[in-house]
C-alpha cells in the first residue's frame, strides 16, 4: 500500500518543486496533547505539570514560561547566548524535559563557517584518523591530500556559490548479527571531509537541545551511559520493556520531514540546500546509479547527526509524557511497570512514528516483554544487574575459535597480537556486565586452544620433545605425549603440555587475561575509582 507523505510538505532550498506538494507543514513535529501523541498509560491524554526553569542570558533574562525546550533563542537577535539552563526537580517524579547546564553556541550556522580553513583542516584530520575505503572516484585517504590542495579553492567557490554537486555514494553490504544484510553508503573522501565540516559546525547547536536520554553518536556519551541509565530504571521497579524496532530506519527517512527539523535551527538556506543535495546524491549499486528519494545513507559523517535530529521529536514527546526511556541512534527502549501500560504505549508510539515522523515499526521485532527477555545494545538485565546477551557471548566465542583455529596459517606472534586486540576491545565494551561466573572458564578455554595451536605448530615428534624439555617438562611425559596419536585438542590438556606451556608462559607470549581485565573494571587498584572502560554520562 502506498503511503502518503502529505503530513510534511514544507519546502526547503534545493528541493525539487514536484516533491513539495502537500497540505500540512512538518515544522510542528512536537504535537501537543492529541491522538497522535504517545500514551502515558491512561485512557485520556493529559499534560504534564510545568517545570520551573531559570534561564540566564548574556543580554536579557528570559522568562521560563516563554521558553520552550525545543525552540531556544533566536540566533539572529543581537547575539544572545544561553549560558545556563537548569531544571528544578519535578515533584511528581517525572523526567524533566530540559537539559542540564551547558553553553549554547552564540554563532549562527553559516556556510562561511563550514568552509573556513580551520574547520576544513579539522575535518580532514578526523576523516584521516577514521581511515575508510575510497568512494566511487577511487581516491584513497593517502592520495587525497595531493589532489585536494590543487582543487580545494575551486570546490570552495562552488560550495559558496551553490553550484557544488556531491558524488553518489558507493553501496556496500555487511552482514548483521541476526543474519540480515545492512547496506552502507561510502561517500568519496572529499564529500566525507565536507560532511564532517558540516557536522562540526551544526553539532554543538543541535546537541545542546537533544534529550538527556539520547546517547548515540554524541560528544562525551557512550553506550555504557545508556546501559547504566536503563539499569537505574529497572531498579526503580520498571520491569516491563517496550522494545520498538524501526524498520530500515536509515532507508525510510522522509527528506521533507527531516529537513523541516533541520531548518528549525539553521537559518542559512545555502546550508540547507547543501544538505539536501547530499540526501539526494544517489547511490551506485553494481555500477548503476539509483536515485535516493528517501533515506539517509549510513557510512557518512553527517548521517548520525541527521538521525538524532530526526528522532529528537520522539524524545521530546516521550519526555513530555513522563516516560522512562533510553535511545541510542535508532535503537530505543521504554520501561513501564505493567504489561497493560506497555501495550498501550506501544500502540500509541507506533501511531506517533507513522503519522508524525513517517517511520515504520517492525512488527516482528517489536515486542512488550519482561526486561529479562529483551536486549538493548547487546546487554540484558537479570535481577537488576547488567548481563551480556547469549547472542553476544556466542559471537565472542565464535570469533575466538577463528583466532585460535589450528588451521589458520599465521605465526603465533601475529595470532597473539590479533587475539589480544579482540579480547581488549570486547572486554572494554562488555566488561561493565556484572556477571563473573563464566569468566574464569573463558580464560581456561582460550589457554587450552592456544596450547593446541602450539602443539600442532611443533608438528614433528622430535620438535615436540625438544620444546617440551626446554620448557621444563619431565622427559618421560614429553616422549609419551609426543608419540601419542590422540587429537590435538585432547593432548592440549595433557600433563606435559600444561606443565610446559604454563599460564605464566602464555602471558609472556602476549596472552591477555579476561579475568584480569574484568577485575580491573569492577575492582580497580586502591586509590582509583570504579568506572566503566569508556567514558559514560
Amino acid at each position: 500500500m502506498t503511503r502518503s507523505h502529505s503530513g510534511s510538505s514544507r519546502s526547503y532550498p534545493g528541493r525539487p518543486v514536484s516533491q513539495a506538494s502537500g497540505n500540512r507543514s512538518a515544522d510542528g513535529g512536537n504535537i501537543g496533547c492529541d491522538e497522535a501523541g504517545v500514551s502515558r498509560g491512561h485512557s485520556r491524554c493529559r499534560t504534564s505539570p510545568k517545570v520551573d526553569r531559570r534561564l540566564e542570558t548574556s543580554s536579557v533574562k528570559r522568562k521560563a514560561e516563554r521558553t520552550h525546550p525545543t525552540e531556544g533563542p533566536n540566533m539572529k537577535k543581537e547575539g544572545k547566548v544561553l549560558v545556563c539552563c537548569k531544571a528544578v526537580p519535578n515533584p511528581t517524579g517525572r523526567a524533566a524535559s530540559t537539559r542540564g547546564t551547558g553553553i549554547l553556541p552564540s554563532r549562527p550556522i553559516t556556510l562561511e563557517r563550514i568552509v573556513a580553513t580551520d574547520n576544513v583542516a579539522m575535518a580532514w584530520k578526523k576523516v584521516k584518523s577514521n581511515k575508510g575505503a575510497p568512494g566511487i572516484d577511487g581516491v584513497t585517504i593517502e592520495d587525497f591530500p595531493y589532489q585536494f590542495r590543487e582543487c580545494w579553492q575551486e570546490i570552495r567557490t562552488a560550495i559558496l556559490g551553490g553550484n557544488y554537486t556531491p558524488k553518489p555514494v558507493k553501496r556496500v553490504e555487511i552482514e548483521k548479527q541476526d543474519g540480515g544484510i545492512r547496506p552502507l553508503g561510502i561517500p568519496s573522501v572529499v564529500d566525507r571531509v565536507i560532511q564532517q565540516a558540516i557536522t562540526q559546525v551544526m553539532e554543538p547547536t543541535f546537541d545542546y537541545y537533544f534529550s538527556e536520554s539520547s546517547y548515540g553518536f554524541r560528544p562525551n556519551r557512550s553506550a555504557h551511559g545508556a546501559i547504566r541509565r536503563v539499569q537505574s530504571y529497572v531498579r526503580e521497579g520498571r520491569k516491563i520493556a517496550i522494545d520498538a524496532d524501526l524498520s530500515k530506519f536509515f532507508d525510510k527517512v522522509a527528506h521533507d520531514v527531516l529537513m523541516a527539523r533541520v531548518s528549525r535551527r539553521v537559518d542559512d538556506k545555502r546550508v540547507l540546500k547543501l544538505i539536501g543535495k547530499y540526501l539526494r546524491a544517489g547511490v551506485v549499486i553494481d555500477n548503476r546509479l539509483q536515485a535516493t528519494p528517501l533515506g539517509v545513507p549510513q557510512g557518512g559523517p553527517l548521517s548520525p547527526l541527521l538521525a538524532n535530529i530526526m528522532l529528537d521529536d520522539l524524545d521530546k514527546e516521550l519526555e513530555k509524557r513522563g516516560h522512562r526511556f533510553c535511545r541510542y541512534a535508532d535503537d530505543f527502549i521504554i520501561l513501564v511497570r505493567s504489561p497493560r501500560a506497555g501495550r498501550r504505549v506501544m500502540k500509541s508510539i507506533r501511531h506517533y512514528l507513522e503519522s508524525e515522523l513517517k517511520l515504520l515499526v517492525n512488527e516482528q521485532k517489536s515486542k512488550v516483554v519482561l526486561v529479562e527477555k529483551c536486549s538493548f545494545l547487546g546487554f540484558t538485565f537479570k535481577r537488576g544487574k547488567i548481563r551480556w546477551t547469549d547472542k553476544a557471548f556466542q559471537k565472542f566465542k565464535r570469533r575466538i575459535r577463528e583466532l585460535t583455529g589450528r588451521s589458520w596459517r599465521v605465526s603465533m606472534d601475529y595470532r597473539m597480537m590479533k587475539l589480544a586486540q579482540y579480547i581488549r576491545g570486547w572486554i572494554n565494551y562488555f566488561g561493565i556486565a556484572e556477571y563473573y561466573s563464566p569468566i574464569p572458564g573463558i580464560d581456561e578455554w582460550i589457554r587450552r586452544r592456544l596450547r593446541m595451536c602450539y602443539w600442532k605448530q611443533w608438528r614433528y615428534v622430535r620438535t615436540k620433545v625438544r620444546n617440551l624439555l626446554k620448557l621444563g617438562t619431565n622427559k618421560r611425559h614429553a616422549i609419551l605425549s609426543a608419540l601419542s596419536r590422540k587429537s590435538y585438542w585432547h593432548l592440549s590438556k595433557s600433563f606435559a603440555t600444561q606443565t610446559a606451556m604454563t599460564n605464566e608462559w602464555l602471558e609472556k607470549q602476549g596472552l591477555v587475561s579476561v579475568k584480569k581485565l574484568w577485575s580491573r573494571i569492577h575492582y580497580p587498584p586502591q586509590g582509583g575509582t570504579k568506572q566503566s572502560p569508556a567514558t559514560a554520562r
